[in-house]
């Protein structure tokens, strides 16, 4: 739930981020090569089961469902770093470094400006 006019336009950026980080995630899955004698449903579901539990509180906005995906982001986030380090900075590892730290703060930035009205 939406308590305020700010909070629309940071759950959207919140909601396009989610998705840019779904996309790079599967396509590098398949680029520059799938990993040979590993099924790709298996890792598209190592990959995206976490993530995709999370659609409907992000989608409809709940802070809770905001918060776990603060939590769960920062795996993504901790083995892109990893990725990246491994790789001597290879793009796709890079780009899916940035898109989870960017999504992280966008949706702590929506939990700042969506708190509930007390009073």
């Amino acid at each position: 739930m939406l308590h305020n006019h700010k909070a629309r336009h940071t759950a959207r950026a919140t909601q396009f981020l989610y998705l840019t980080v779904l996309a790079t995630l599967l396509l590098t899955t398949f680029y520059p090569a799938p990993v040979e004698g590993v099924s790709i449903a298996l890792i598209l579901s190592v990959k995206l089961i976490p993530l995709l539990a999370l659609v409907l509180p992000v989608f409809r906005g709940n802070n809770r469902g905001y918060i776990w995906l603060a939590f769960v982001v920062i795996f993504y986030f901790t083995q892109a770093v990893v990725s990246s380090w491994l790789s001597q900075g290879a793009p796709g590892p890079v780009i899916l470094m940035t898109l989870t730290f960017l999504l992280f703060t966008m949706a702590l930035i929506h939990l700042k400006v969506n708190r509930p009205v007390t009073g």
